[in-house]
């Protein structure tokens, strides 16, 4: 024994460390499109196919994404057309949204931090039809998921090594629009225990007041023409409930020296559909009276992203900026009446505040796909997950944003601008398409206080460009580069449900 440390000097004698993981159940909430959807009948893959090629051609060729349209029974509530299948295991891409990281680092994030890979379950969805939907069926999956946890051999194994040795309880690890569909599943009219049965809710850009990007979405191509993907994603999405749960429902319209809130009849003239925009308000109504159990948010920030919007003649104009109001509720102005307005930045589609849902948040530099597959945020969700106390993951407040087009055309360049640092200096730029194909190093420059850097991909693919900032801090964003006449305008109005994709 050597008494200076207390431990055996030989290995052989020392009793083995016990691993930091906790006995509680975990449920993985994917955000929108990141399940992946099948034809019931068929067994036809219709969202979540690996390769770009795939991912190409569904934005560009003829046939597309039409199978993913709401059909009259789907709106009129009768589902089961379309089945989930898993959570998405190949990085994705759709315009607006831009690109989406797998899901696969944050299964494995989770399962470490567990005693048996049994204690986790990965909930897929089909993102397009309503969230309070979606919300009664995790209620349903996640008890049954405690209680067969709970069943387990290696429950009671780990809940002994445990200082309380409480049975396991619920942890949700929810992204994006999965944040909302676990606040309408601890709606205690579905399970009136299961609230009490959760330790912890932990969202990633979960947009609790919405999002201007949804707006956007529905308004692509009204007024001008659009690339191609655009126009064929507003189509999909001007009936898909999924996409009106995400609109925004705080003070977001701007109108001359006032601001008011998005309505349905808005909604009707900018190519949504009223009814819908009306159902997702009562239920989010009903949502936000819905407390959430240990809740902590991961948020992410630094990023453009727009917050507020405008409307002229039917046409969305979104603005990187927002309204603020007094503790008196008047709105914030600037001595001579105008409306003062504020860039609370966010993650590139969820704005700050929209995300920030309580005082316990984790502030990362990172784009709203990403948030869910960088090494910080699995390190922050880990500790929260195992219980221990939470410091925070180094250089939280510190790293860069990074704006891209979503879309570009092979053979043409495109520009990119990095916010934050202040010269190029200790600033690395990488493209590459997800084939392992690099392209040459990004030359950054700086105009107007702003790092940009212009690049150019001969190959269709997509593309994930990495900036890594001084402080050894990263972002990253997906790029899909389309063949060249791959992304031309459409200016189609979709006046028929016969429109051709």
């Amino acid at each position: 024994m050597n008494h200076a440390t207390g431990r055996s000097a030989n290995p052989d004698d020392a009793s083995p460390v016990s691993g930091n993981v906790t006995q509680d159940a975990v449920v993985i909430v994917p955000g929108i499109m990141g399940s992946a959807l099948r034809d019931t009948a068929t067994g036809r893959l219709l969202w979540g196919l690996s390769g770009t090629r795939w991912l190409v051609r569904a934005w560009t060729g003829r046939d597309g994404l039409a199978a993913l349209r709401m059909t009259d029974d789907e709106l009129a509530g009768r589902f089961g057309r379309v089945t989930a299948t898993g959570l998405l295991r190949h990085s994705a891409w759709t315009p607006h949204l831009r690109g989406f990281e797998p899901y696969t680092a944050l299964g494995a994030a989770m399962r470490r931090c567990v005693p048996d890979p049994a204690a986790v379950l990965e909930f897929a969805y089909d993102w397009r039809i309503p969230v309070a939907v979606n919300g009664r069926l995790l209620a349903a999956a996640a008890r049954k998921h405690l209680m067969d946890w709970r069943a387990h051999p290696a429950h009671d194994a780990a809940r002994r090594l445990r200082r309380d040795e409480t049975p396991a309880r619920l942890v949700f690890v929810s992204h994006s629009m999965g944040g909302l569909v676990t606040q309408a599943a601890l709606d205690p009219v579905h399970d009136s225990d299961l609230a009490g049965d959760t330790r912890a809710v932990l969202t990633l850009g979960t947009p609790f007041h919405g999002a201007v990007k949804a707006v956007s979405i529905l308004n692509s191509g009204r007024g001008t023409p659009v690339p191609l993907p655009h126009g064929r994603l507003r189509r999909l999405c001007a009936t898909m409930p999924g996409l009106h749960d995400l609109l925004p429902r705080y003070t977001c319209v701007l109108e001359g020296a006032s601001a008011r809130r998005l309505t349905p009849g808005d909604v009707a003239g900018i190519g949504g559909d009223p009814d819908l925009a009306r159902l997702a308000a009562d239920d989010a109504v009903r949502r936000e009276a819905v407390a959430l159990p240990g809740h902590h948010a991961v948020v992410g920030v630094r990023q453009e992203t727009t917050q507020s919007l405008s409307i002229d003649g039917g046409v969305v104009h979104a603005h990187c900026h927002t309204v603020r109001r007094h503790s008196d509720d008047s709105f914030i102005r600037h001595p001579d009446g105008r409306l003062a307005t504020f860039d609370c930045e966010g993650d590139g589609t969820v704005s700050t505040e929209s995300a920030a849902l309580g005082a316990f948040t984790t502030p990362l530099p990172l784009q709203h796909g990403a948030v869910a597959a960088d090494p910080f945020a699995m390190d922050a969700l880990a500790e929260l997950v195992r219980g221990d106390r939470h410091l925070g993951p180094p250089m939280g407040g510190a790293g860069c944003g990074l704006d891209t087009p979503d879309l570009a055309e092979a053979g043409s360049p495109w520009t990119m601008t990095i916010r934050g640092p202040a010269s190029p200096s200790g600033v690395t730029c990488r493209v590459e398409r997800l084939d392992g194909t690099e392209l040459p190093p990004a030359r950054l420059s700086l105009h107007n206080r702003r790092l940009t850097a212009t690049v150019r991909a001969d190959e269709p693919g997509l593309y994930r460009v990495t900036v890594r900032s001084r402080d050894n801090s990263r972002v990253s964003q997906l790029v899909l580069v389309a063949p060249p006449g791959g992304a031309e305008a459409d200016g189609n109005e979709d006046t028929s449900p016969d429109q051709p994709w």
